[in-house]
């Protein structure tokens, strides 16, 4: 795959739906399972399939996805293998920034223009999944297709949240349906037995595409189509031989804060769907933090990233991120806290005690339940979150409420004895 393919990851848009975890940084960049980027999975996934030159195409809050992908992947001088980032810029040619999807590739093609390839593998920067990227190269050179679309089996109750894909005996698409509300019926495809039985009979596109390398470009020159799931697809399915790859095992779209908040508290699953235990492990930033210290505490269904100091009673179904400071009589219950980027020194602790300020972390006798703690927040002794009645939705300065999941903003500060 190393010499035939080249991808692209999309870094998303403003992330506006997944506010405000994207209010300093792009969806790609938001932290999973406590120690990873978003943009850690389909790098991961290119890798393990042995496709391993990326490009990342960044435009909004770049700065913390940059960072990361510049400390990360690191390969050997006399390898052609590389990750770079391709930032949106203004040239003579085009004076503004990425418009869609298929803008942004476009702006790019003269990058990849240098390089020798076959194909181009389009991907998005802000999903769960763990797939061979090889088998679907294969199948679509199997297929002799000219676009491969990776598609999903769902259920009807799925189908207007998606792109919906009809496929003929061959797994060719042709007819492609935006987010339909209702009147689908129609739309179900050929999929397996075992599909057939959840009754998941419907083929969403996962937004995964395969370009056969002369096409792309001649679909995207000349013209003015910016989103390749509303134009460039709908308009090739009559023209252009578009082949559906069917995958069936674990995927999400990480787009809004429920679907965040379960993607991670589902790691904690005894059985996860999502294996962060596979053989194919995600690859993400080396650090050389202490491993965790836990203290009297009782921990269950808990996933604890490097680095942490917990003191807590009682943790359940959560994820504790690295470097987090849990203080004592603490219980987290349905939790995803992202931890810290650094650790306070001693003086500083002390400083903040002889002050009566909360330090780095979660304090003393605190009850937090179903909320999201981003990084390095500071939370007092004696904070009650989400622990009483239903809270309504809104944006609260320090927290926003979603779908009664509190999402404490990064570095916020919430007073000793404070209830939310």
């Amino acid at each position: 795959m190393t010499s035939k393919v080249i991808c692209i990851v999309l870094g998303g848009g403003q992330g506006s739906r997944l506010s405000p975890l994207t209010a300093t940084r792009s969806k790609p960049a938001v932290p999973i399972a406590g120690k990873y980027r978003l943009v850690d999975i389909p790098i991961s996934n290119c890798l393990h399939s042995d496709i391993t030159r990326i490009y990342v195409l960044t435009q909004f809050n770049s700065a913390s996805l940059n960072k990361h992908i510049k400390n990360t992947y690191h390969f050997s001088s006399f390898s052609t293998a590389f990750v770079d980032i391709l930032a949106a810029e203004q040239t003579p040619t085009s004076g503004h920034w990425y418009q869609g999807t298929a803008d942004a590739v476009r702006q790019s093609l003269h990058h990849l223009a240098v390089h020798e390839f076959e194909y181009v593998l389009i991907l998005s920067g802000d999903q769960l999944y763990q797939m061979d990227f090889a088998e679907m190269i294969n199948h679509h050179i199997e297929k002799n297709a000219e676009i491969s679309i990776a598609t999903i089996p769902v259920h009807a109750n799925d189908v207007p949240g998606f792109g919906i894909l009809k496929t003929d005996a061959d797994g060719l698409i042709n007819a492609f349906i935006e987010k339909p509300k209702k009147d689908f019926e129609s739309w179900a495809s050929e999929v397996s037995d075992e599909m057939k039985a959840a009754g998941r009979i419907y083929l969403a596109s996962m937004g995964i595409y395969i370009f056969n390398r002369k096409l792309l470009y001649d679909l995207l020159e000349g013209n003015d189509r910016t989103d390749f799931g509303k134009e460039i697809i709908p308009q090739s399915i009559d023209s252009q031989k578009v082949v559906s790859y069917q995958y069936e095992g674990y995927w999400t779209d990480i787009g809004t804060i429920p679907s965040f908040f379960e993607a991670n508290l589902g790691l904690t699953d005894d059985i996860p769907q999502f294996n962060l235990f596979d053989k194919n492990y995600i690859f993400t930033r080396a650090r050389m933090l202490p491993p965790s210290k836990v203290l009297n505490t009782h921990l269950e269904k808990t996933i604890i990233a490097d680095g942490c100091i917990i003191n807590a009673s009682h943790i359940f179904r959560s994820v504790i991120g690295i470097r987090t400071r849990i203080g004592s009589d603490t219980i987290i219950e349905n939790c995803y806290v992202m931890g810290s980027d650094n650790y306070q020194t001693l003086e500083e602790i002390a400083e903040s005690k002889e002050s009566d300020a909360p330090i780095m972390g979660i304090g003393d006798r605190c009850c937090i339940k179903n909320a999201i703690i981003d990084k390095n927040t500071y939370i007092g002794n004696d904070v009650k979150i989400n622990c009483g009645k239903k809270l309504e939705d809104g944006d609260y300065g320090t927290h926003t409420v979603q779908d009664g999941i509190v999402v404490v903003k990064k570095r916020a500060i919430i007073p000793h004895g404070t209830t939310i």
